[in-house]
């Protein structure tokens, strides 16, 4: 019984679940897909500039779950021709940039309707805890190869 345990504790990361960056992954998948429920059962004043808002928060919210999912099984041990840290990146940087396009979209074309301010509203608290993971993973990949450490 050890010995499956040990195997099942080198597959799964228990300690990312827990830890900082995990945590803010999920939050930024909690509240996009809270701005996308808000936005898709609210009525639309701007049919371009919704869909445009869902597919975002939709991208992103795919786009995180797999970087969790990566974490969390620790799949980049396996890819190892992937610059994981330079993905993650890259993902946050241009995910972010969409979203607050959107957000700023979205706010702008809500006309004080309750569902389409509340989803904006939670774009753009995803995009503040992006710029968090942005952060983050320039400090943990930049800085940390830098030093050495």
């Amino acid at each position: 019984a050890a010995a499956s345990q040990g195997a099942d504790a080198e597959l799964m990361d228990g300690a990312y679940f827990r830890s900082c960056a995990g945590m803010i992954k999920v939050a930024q998948m909690i509240s996009l897909l809270v701005a996308f429920i808000s936005v898709n059962s609210s009525q639309w004043t701007d049919y371009a500039a919704y869909s445009y808002f869902q597919i975002v928060t939709m991208c992103d919210l795919v786009m995180i779950l797999v970087f969790y999912v990566v974490h969390i099984f620790r799949i980049y041990r396996l890819l190892t021709c992937i610059s994981w840290p330079l993905a993650e990146f890259l993902h946050y940087l241009i995910g972010t940039i969409l979203l607050l396009i959107a957000s700023i979209v979205a706010a702008s074309k809500s006309y004080s309707l309750t569902g389409l301010v509340t989803g904006a509203t939670f774009g753009f608290l995803a995009t503040i805890l992006c710029v968090l993971s942005i952060w983050s993973s320039y400090k943990v990949s930049c800085i940390t190869q830098s030093t050495g450490k």
